[in-house]
């Protein structure tokens, strides 16, 4: 039995997944298709497979879209696929991108009833995302790289848990498995643009990592795992902190007495994180000196400090007030 199927079939014993209705979000590139070929032959309950165009390659997107349908088609699983020209939705391209698959893939599993959305994720994407978010000055967080598992935040409507099999297999394992099968894949040459800052992790700085230790796709993903673990203790500390230290809100401003935030800065932040995704404040554009400055203002070192998405936070007295910019009350 190869890597691939192992791994998956002790991730779905492991989860409710084994025998509940799943989507899984095939791309067309080794990896999803894997996962794919995995599922189908580990499973007893329905799969849907969920195919996004985003028109981005011309008749090679286009190519992707008949490859994975065909695919479907060849393994007796139903198949929806959607179109959508990202270019034309502003923003950053891969962060646009990757938010319009998410609610295409919550969108699918909320109309066949699936409870998960599988992605094919392996343990060099893991080791790619923590060295991009270590290169762009990350803190514990963003070390935990990509979650085994999760709800699809993405969507309004999303409520099935992301769950990613082949997370402990490497990319090598994947093409061990497709080689296995005599199983061919989609390969999307923009993956080597070196414009990109993920390919030139992918192609220059992890080969060259490699030479200093030839299992550093290993290493990087236990990283991840650690810090997700020391994430969870402080998340759980934080929220009873955060229960602690909340005093009735005036309007829409919410209010923390500074005495029960604790002397922790690695609590406090915490505790700032956890009240940022509760009022869905815009977390992805707060990074790490952001996050300092929240702690700096809940120490009382700095008076206050204006957030992105129009979030101030001030101190008054013994405690700090945070909210979009409207008048504060003591």
């Amino acid at each position: 039995m190869t890597r691939v199927l192992r791994e998956v079939r002790r991730f779905l014993a492991a989860t409710p997944a084994e025998q509940s209705p799943g989507v899984v979000a095939v791309s067309g590139g080794a990896d999803s298709v894997a996962l794919l070929r995995a599922l189908a032959s580990c499973r007893t309950g329905s799969l849907t497979v969920a195919h996004i165009n985003h028109l981005l390659r011309g008749e090679e997107s286009d190519a992707d879209e008949a490859f994975v349908v065909n695919l479907a088609k060849e393994l007796g699983v139903a198949c929806r696929v959607k179109s959508v020209n990202v270019s034309e939705l502003g923003g950053n391209l891969e962060s646009t991108a990757r938010r319009v698959r998410y609610e295409f893939f919550a969108e699918v599993a909320n109309e066949t009833g699936a409870t998960w959305i599988a992605t094919g994720h392996t343990a060099d994407d893991q080791a790619e995302t923590v060295l991009h978010r270590i290169i762009r000055g990350t803190g514990l967080q963003g070390l935990r790289g990509i979650t085994s598992g999760r709800t699809a935040g993405h969507s309004p409507l999303a409520q099935q848990q992301v769950i990613r099999p082949l997370l402990a297999v490497t990319r090598g394992d994947v093409l061990e498995y497709l080689d296995s099968l005599g199983q061919t894949f989609r390969e999307d040459l923009s993956n080597a643009d070196p414009r990109f800052t993920r390919n030139r992790i992918r192609h220059e700085l992890l080969p060259l990592l490699r030479t200093f230790n030839p299992d550093v796709v290993s290493a990087l993903a236990r990283l991840a795992v650690h810090a997700a673990d020391a994430t969870a203790i402080i998340t759980e500390r934080a929220a009873e902190v955060l229960a602690k230290a909340e005093r009735p809100r005036v309007g829409a401003t919410v209010i923390l007495d500074v005495p029960d935030l604790g002397p922790s800065p690695a609590v406090v932040r915490a505790v700032m994180r956890l009240v940022w995704e509760r009022e869905a404040w815009p977390l992805d554009q707060m990074d790490a000196d952001a996050w300092d400055r929240a702690c700096d203002v809940a120490a009382r070192s700095v008076p206050a400090w204006d957030f992105p998405g129009g979030i101030t936070m001030r101190h008054a007295g013994r405690v700090v007030q945070l909210g979009r910019r409207l008048m504060f009350h003591v």
